[in-house]
């Protein structure tokens, strides 16, 4: 089915090309997420997709009070919003450790925690946060059960190591941590077994937790293909593209229920030869590390990828005949999380007008 989008009334007055989100869709997303979830207080998700303080302050109206978030610009963001319970999800190394520890101290009122997967990465820790006088920084123990991108596989290292993180004086085990962002099938029924396949040696390593009477106080799991699944266990569910929702996840996932919030107006600036139409839409305005297509053009259907470089977009279409130069387009992009990176602002599309500019606050990797 070909994506649709608000319509703008006026695109004369926009510049191209230019990331358009549309809050009533925002906040659509955000019912079906909580629809899903069952309870608002269920849900963390993740800010990474849509960077924006407005989104977070939305989610926040409707009763979710805890985030995940993965770099310190992110962070910060959830802070100066008034977040109170985040999860950084990426183990801090280098600066970093410093650089988080620093943040939880200036707001001592805000229950921050990040990962560790490694004994070094959590003596690092201890050390950094030793040398502030703030409410103890947790952690959570990240476990790796078939990505294999972080984390710790379930088994006897992984115990001994939460039983370390569990005697710190300096740090608090807060949880386990689980990502399966590997668990991508596209029929539902497969997804949800391999889910509950990969999910036993978890299930495990908890009960060898529990066997020492170490305590779990909480779990972090899955993203946006998964959480659905997870909703059976008492855990924290992290779905993140669900805010904003891109047609890479709608077309491999379409039995989730969410709609295109965010889209990316483009002009087209030259037809170089019959058949061809040339978009302002190139690497530096939409993610470039998928495969192509990397847009869908609305109501350009029949569209194929001839190339695409730093400023351009080469389609080949039936209808290139019909096309001016200067003509507009929505496009929805294939990854919406690394192109809303790639964007300073976003238009705010509300009853076919652009009414403002949200910030992509955390855009940022040095924070001042």
């Amino acid at each position: 089915m070909s994506p649709s989008f608000p319509t703008l009334e006026d695109p004369n007055t926009l510049a191209s090309p230019t990331l358009i989100v549309c809050p009533a869709r925002i906040a659509a997303n955000i019912e079906r997420m909580i629809r899903i979830a069952g309870d608002p207080k269920r849900l963390r998700p993740h800010v990474k997709t849509h960077k924006m303080s407005e989104v977070v302050a939305m989610q926040m109206e409707r009763g979710i009070e805890k985030f995940k978030c993965a770099t310190l610009a992110e962070l910060r963001m959830l802070i100066d919003a008034e977040a109170k319970d985040i999860l950084v999800a990426m183990q801090p190394v280098g600066p970093a450790l410093n650089g988080l520890v620093r943040l939880a101290a200036d707001r001592p009122d805000c229950r921050i925690a990040t990962l560790v997967d490694n004994e070094g990465t959590l003596r690092a820790l201890e050390a950094a946060a030793g040398r502030k006088t703030m409410n103890r920084l947790g952690a959570y123990l990240d476990i790796n059960n078939g990505m294999n991108r972080t984390g710790i596989a379930p088994g006897e290292a992984a115990l001994q190591l939460y039983k370390s993180l569990c005697e710190s004086s300096l740090i608090a085990a807060r949880g386990l941590h689980i990502y399966d962002g590997h668990i991508r099938d596209k029929n539902p029924d497969e997804r949800l077994a391999r889910s509950r396949r990969d999910f036993e040696s978890v299930d495990s390593l908890v009960r060898d937790i529990e066997s020492l009477d170490l305590a779990i106080p909480n779990f972090v799991i899955g993203g946006s293909p998964s959480f659905p699944i997870h909703v059976s266990r008492s855990v924290d569910l992290s779905p993140g593209t669900t805010l904003l929702w891109d047609f890479g996840y709608g077309e491999a996932f379409s039995d989730l229920p969410f709609e295109y919030a965010a889209a990316l107006f483009t002009r087209v600036i030259s037809k170089p030869a019959p058949g061809l139409l040339c978009f302002d839409l190139g690497h530096k305005a939409v993610a470039a590390e998928m495969p192509t297509p990397r847009v869908r053009i609305i109501g350009l259907d029949d569209a194929t990828f001839v190339s695409h470089s730093e400023e351009h977009l080469v389609v080949d279409t039936a209808r290139a005949d019909s096309i001016e130069v200067g003509d507009s387009f929505f496009a929805i992009p294939r990854h919406i999380c690394p192109t809303v990176a790639l964007h300073n602002k976003a238009a705010t599309l509300r009853k076919g007008r652009i009414d403002g500019y949200w910030s992509i606050a955390a855009r940022d990797r040095i924070l001042d």
